[in-house]
């Protein structure tokens, strides 16, 4: 059973710095699966933030783009959302997500989530 732990929540002011962690765990080959990190605040729609494939490539919604950066510690299982100049509409409850097919690139299908780690932006 694949199971995706995160940390690295808390406030921040506007901004300021984040970097949030996922860890994965019951998985053999982390690096050839897509990870992701999605975010839902109140009263709105869960949203991807930023995802990465087998081959580093990364993807971000285009309010984070040139703030925010995904990364893989391979060694540790681990994937990383480095969050800077943060506003307080990044405040949300973020979410670290899997698939369970190694090798895709597009049209994920993201099946395995985290339990989510809150940030809070105060402006």
């Amino acid at each position: 059973q694949v199971l995706l732990t995160e940390s690295g929540g808390g406030s921040a002011q506007a901004g300021g710095s984040l970097r949030l962690s996922c860890r994965t765990s019951g998985r053999a080959w982390f690096s050839l699966y897509p990870m992701a990190w999605f975010r839902q605040a109140p009263g709105k729609e869960r949203e991807f933030v930023a995802g990465v494939v087998w081959n580093d490539d990364a993807t971000y919604r285009d309010s984070v783009k040139g703030r925010f950066t995904i990364s893989r510690e391979k060694d540790k299982n681990t994937v990383h959302l480095q969050m800077n100049s943060l506003k307080a509409e990044d405040t949300a409850v973020y979410y670290c997500a899997t698939s369970a097919v190694k090798y895709q690139i597009q049209n994920i299908t993201y099946d395995t989530w985290g339990r989510g780690t809150r940030v809070t932006v105060s402006s």
